[in-house]
This record gives structure tokens, C-alpha cells and sequence, in this order.
């Protein structure tokens, strides 16, 4: 049986911006854990590797921290289960590392579950598509209200890259800004680059580029504008993954941005 595998946290009605949370959550319905090749103690370490811990947290602190809140659309279920930031076809280019909207191999390049289409659609059908019309939906009921809607991705990475990755010998700052031609206007990205600035040195589209847009307004709305914040962990977190003194820093620029995007 599959469950809703991810949860909307209303704003204010006023608000312009939806804040996006896909990779913080650890949970894996059974069913689903029965299919994944790892003992307990290596999906454990997949799961330190893969998680963007505690982005939730820094999404929610921002929230608190803001005077307009954004409204939140959160993933429940660890991006072990399907990934929603992937293409869910041929144009993901992660797929040629097994790492699509269905993950076939872990961040080390070993097997995480057997290659199996009929599981793969179960699996979309379950959560990947559900979770994308629901988004969607958020974005069209905003929309029709305000006119005009920015998503804010909201992701972390870890100081060193894992192995089995496409983006190998790029530079990790302290802020990565993720964009896209068509939905990230200048004044979007510079926006960024001002708030995120008390955090540290940022790069653009570097180590990771893009930024979520549902597929329904892909390249055809220009008013749903869409930033990525890629933060990382050791910006706010310890090596155990604990957040320390930085986690406020965050927080606060996260804030700054939503407060940005509202005043225009």
C-alpha cells in the first residue's frame, strides 16, 4: 500500500513563495526497504551520504524567521524511494549512473536494488507521479491567486563528492545557486547572491545547476521564476551531522530571500 509521501504546509495568502524540500526526509515505507539490497548498517551510511539532513529544519526556521511566511511543500520519504527532483525519462542525465527517479546504484556505484521495470513503475506510480501533480497543483492554486510565483529548492551537499557522480572536479563553495535560463531572472539569481552572502563565497550552477520547475510549466510560464539553494553541510552541520552555530546563519539568509522576492 503506498502513502502520501509528502506534506504541504500552508503560508500566508499574500506570499509569492513556495520553499521545496525533496531530499531531507530518511523514511523508507517497508515494502519498499524489503527491495534494497543494503544491510542496515550500509543503508544507514547511504542514507548519511544521500540525506540532505536537516534542510527541513533550516526551511522551517526560515518560515518562523519570516515576516510574509512561504508556504512549504515537504518530501516525507528519503529520495531512496524516488527521487522527485529527476526527470522521470531519458532526459535525466543521472540515469547513466543509475541514479534516475528510481535509483538502481548508491552514491559508491554498488547495487541498491535489482534493475526491474515493473518495480520502477510501481514505484513511480506510487509516489514520483503523485507527488509531482500535487506540487503542481500548489503552484497552479498560487499562481491563479498572486499572479506570479517563486519555488526556492532548498538542498544541502556534503564537503566531498561521492563516487558515483557526473560532476567530478567542480568546486564545492560554502553556496552553490542553481538556475535555469528560462526561470531564474537576473534579479532572482542576484537576489540569491545578497542573501546568501553572510553564509560565504557562492557559485552559480556550480557543483550543482538547475532548479525545479513542474513539467506542466517548464519552459512555457516565465512567472513561475525557481531558484536552487544548494548549502554546504559544513555550513550548519558537524561531522555527525548535528547542527551547530551556522544552522541560524542559514536559517536567516533563507529568510532574507523570501523577504527579497516579497518585495517586488
Amino acid at each position: 500500500m503506498a502513502f502520501q509521501n509528502f506534506e504541504i504546509i500552508a503560508g500566508d495568502p499574500e506570499s509569492k513563495v513556495i520553499l521545496h524540500v525533496p531530499h531531507s526526509a530518511t523514511f523508507i515505507p517497508e515494502d519498499v526497504r524489503e527491495l534494497i539490497l543494503l544491510s542496515d548498517k550500509e543503508l544507514k551510511a547511504e542514507l548519511d551520504e544521500m540525506t540532505d539532513t536537516l534542510t527541513e529544519a533550516v526551511a522551517l526556521k526560515a518560515t518562523e524567521l519570516s515576516g510574509v511566511k512561504p508556504w512549504l511543500f515537504i518530501n516525507n520519504f528519503s529520495r531512496l524511494v524516488i527521487d522527485p527532483e529527476r526527470f522521470p525519462d531519458d532526459r535525466e542525465a543521472m540515469n547513466a549512473v543509475g541514479m534516475g527517479a528510481v535509483y538502481q546504484k548508491t552514491s559508491i556505484g554498488t547495487q541498491l536494488r535489482n534493475a526491474d521495470p515493473a518495480i520502477e513503475k510501481q514505484l513511480l506510480d506510487d509516489y514520483f507521479h503523485p507527488y509531482a501533480k500535487a506540487l503542481n497543483d500548489l503552484v497552479v492554486q498560487r499562481f491563479a491567486v498572486q499572479g506570479e510565483i517563486t519555488l526556492i529548492d532548498v538542498h544541502s551537499y556534503r564537503v566531498s563528492q561521492h563516487p558515483n557522480a557526473i560532476n567530478h572536479g567542480q568546486k564545492r563553495p560554502p553556496i552553490c545557486i542553481g538556475t535555469d535560463e528560462f526561470h531564474t531572472p537576473n534579479w532572482l539569481t542576484e537576489a540569491a547572491q545578497s542573501a546568501f552572502s553572510i553564509i560565504g563565497e557562492n557559485y552559480i550552477n556550480e557543483p550543482y545547476s538547475g532548479t525545479y520547475v513542474p513539467l506542466s510549466f517548464y519552459e512555457k510560464e516565465s512567472k513561475i521564476t525557481s531558484l536552487m539553494m544548494e548549502t554546504r553541510a559544513d555550513t550548519f552541520l558537524t561531522d555527525e551531522l548535528v547542527k551547530h552555530a551556522g544552522f541560524e546563519t542559514v536559517a536567516k539568509a533563507l529568510a532574507q530571500l523570501i523577504y527579497l522576492i516579497q518585495l517586488r
